[in-house]
């Protein structure tokens, strides 16, 4: 029997692709920043691909939360780091 599903990773990419005018319609630097997020999405594809969300922009979504998440974790602990220095300092 064949895939009723595509396969992951195609179709991921053809989300991606889907997006190619509001990418288009961004400025330069914007542009850099939305190519960032979507490969965070490439990324988490494994993840992606294991979960039944019927809308593929659910899973790009959530990369990209996944993945700021983690920058916010690494600058609140240069902002302590920095903080227990200027307390050190005082």
């Amino acid at each position: 029997m064949g895939r009723t599903v595509p396969a992951f990773r195609p179709a991921l990419e053809h989300e991606i692709e889907s997006w190619k005018d509001f990418k288009r319609a961004l400025r330069p630097e914007d542009q850099k920043t939305f190519d960032k997020l979507m490969n965070f999405a490439r990324i988490h594809a494994d993840a992606g691909s294991l979960s039944a969300r019927p809308m593929l922009s659910e899973i790009l979504f959530m990369s990209f939360a996944i993945e700021q998440e983690k920058k916010i974790k690494i600058l609140e602990k240069k902002i302590e780091e920095l903080e227990e220095k200027i307390k050190g300092k005082g």
